[in-house]
């Protein structure tokens, strides 16, 4: 057996000392900002500028007391995530919960007398050096990955469409920090398996496979009706320092938030609970106002330049409406900018559009290339339509459709259909398969925070103006 590399140290060892460094230079910037000579004249120092040492020293306690939070929250582990936004939310609640300990501290300790106003730049000047910094080592540690440094080995367990999928996206994403080299069918057989993959045997074979080829990671993505082969492979690769990791199929899914409640000491399986709770449904109404109002407000000359392009453009209505399904099944007419002729559905009826759709207009194609299309649809929102963030909204023809063939498709009507949903931010737009947006909407819906819509917001502006899957 080849002797385990001695692996994933440089990038979380690059990591920490970048937050140190982040922690410490936000002491001093702060220090340095509060008391420059024009912020002293917008808010005076009644006792004169404090000596710098003190706020080095405390920065001392503060800085291992920071780094103590973020690794509690496990944000020194390498191939973290492939998008900064999912951890810059992580990155300002351990912040704000690091200044709150601050702030206790320099309460109780009455030796010297810290500036509140210092604390304040301190919290937000933290989160943007910390932050950049951040954002750097993941930009690094994706270019070490694509230089093939430091990849986990990975042999993929299973031949099921999670499995090829699992396997096609470690291939192409070598950044992300692996190197799959095949795949163990249930028998070892290639029949029904997956072309131009190797087949490294069966899952029999998986443990000697760990030992011989130096296996780091074995993700398993086995078909529903193999899942009670799973116990033996767990079993058999007892002692061996690998980890394991399984795709969720749709069970897993559909009953991922199973609960135990006790009603009058008779104990019930919850396996369905509301979508949002009143209060959340409040919360997620009012982000949804307040930030639909705001961008209605800064877009408004991009509305109006829009609208005269389309104008020039072809002739036709500016604004396009059409009846979709939203929340509990209730028909709403969303709003778009017309981006294809008058009449693109005369001759074939309700159809998707397509790469390179023919109906589409000249501006229309660079609208729906960038989504453009979609921004009145603020006004949807606004109305209470539709939300912000949520599972796109589709057309009675379509939902008829796949309402029976795509299982629990129906779910996706429990929350206000959204401008933006999860689905969308992970690549499966324009003619992915609506079963796997209904699984990925069936997530979001299950899974709902605030936290959570403003991480797909972040990643939707990402999707925007990098990706290429919308048309």
């Amino acid at each position: 057996m080849v002797n385990k590399r001695r692996q994933d140290f440089l990038i979380p060892l690059l990591t920490v000392l970048t937050d140190a460094v982040a922690f410490e230079a936000s002491f001093l910037f702060s220090y340095w900002l509060r008391f420059l000579p024009s912020f002293t004249q917008l808010i005076p120092v009644p006792y004169g500028v404090p000596p710098l040492k003190e706020y080095i020293y405390s920065s001392l306690v503060v800085i291992p007391i920071w780094l103590l939070l973020f690794h509690s929250r496990r944000l020194y582990q390498p191939r973290r995530a492939s998008s900064f936004s999912d951890e810059f939310f992580a990155i300002v609640r351990i912040i704000i919960l690091g200044m709150v300990v601050v702030m206790a501290g320099a309460f109780f300790y009455r030796a010297f007398s810290y500036s509140r106003v210092v604390f304040g730049i301190i919290g937000v000047t933290t989160v943007v050096f910390v932050s950049v910094g951040r954002f750097a080592i993941m930009k690094f540690e994706q270019w070490w990955y694509s230089k093939g440094y430091d990849l986990k080995r990975v042999i993929i367990v299973g031949t099921s469409n999670a499995a090829n999928k699992v396997f096609q996206s470690l291939t192409f994403h070598r950044s992300l920090g692996y190197k799959a080299l095949g795949y163990c069918s249930m028998n070892g057989s290639t029949e029904d398996a997956m072309p131009h993959i190797p087949c490294l045997g069966s899952m029999s074979s998986v443990p000697h496979l760990i030992k011989s080829h130096n296996i780091d990671v074995v993700l398993i993505a086995l078909n529903e009706e193999e899942h009670s082969y799973l116990h033996n492979l767990v079993r058999n690769c007892q002692g061996l320092n690998v980890e394991m990791m399984m795709v969720p199929d749709i069970l897993e899914l559909m009953t991922s938030l199973v609960q135990i409640k006790h009603i009058e000491g008779i104990p019930f399986m919850g396996i369905k609970s509301p979508a949002l709770s009143t209060w959340n449904s409040i919360m997620k109404r009012t982000f949804d106002l307040v930030f639909a109002s705001s961008i209605l407000f800064i877009a408004s000359p991009l509305l109006l330049i829009i609208a005269i392009l389309i104008k020039l453009d072809s002739k036709g209505p500016i604004i396009y409406f059409q009846e979709r399904i939203g929340l509990n099944g209730k028909v709403f007419r969303v709003i778009k900018f017309r981006s294809m002729r008058t009449d693109a559905e005369h001759a074939t009826g309700p159809v998707w559009s397509k790469k390179y759709d023919s109906r589409a207009t000249r501006i229309g194609k660079i609208l729906r290339r960038l989504s453009l299309d979609e921004l009145p649809q603020i006004i949807n929102v606004i109305k209470g339509d539709m939300s912000v963030v949520g599972p796109r909204p589709e057309r009675q023809h379509f939902v008829e459709q796949f309402k029976k063939e795509v299982p629990r498709y129906l779910e996706r009507h429990r929350v206000r259909t959204g401008m933006t949903g999860w689905a969308q931010v992970n690549g499966l737009r324009g003619n992915a398969s609506i079963t796997e947006r209904t699984k990925y909407d069936i997530y979001y819906i299950e899974n709902w925070s605030l936290i959570f819509d403003l991480k797909i917001i972040l990643k939707t502006i990402h999707a925007v103006l990098f990706g290429n899957d919308a048309y």
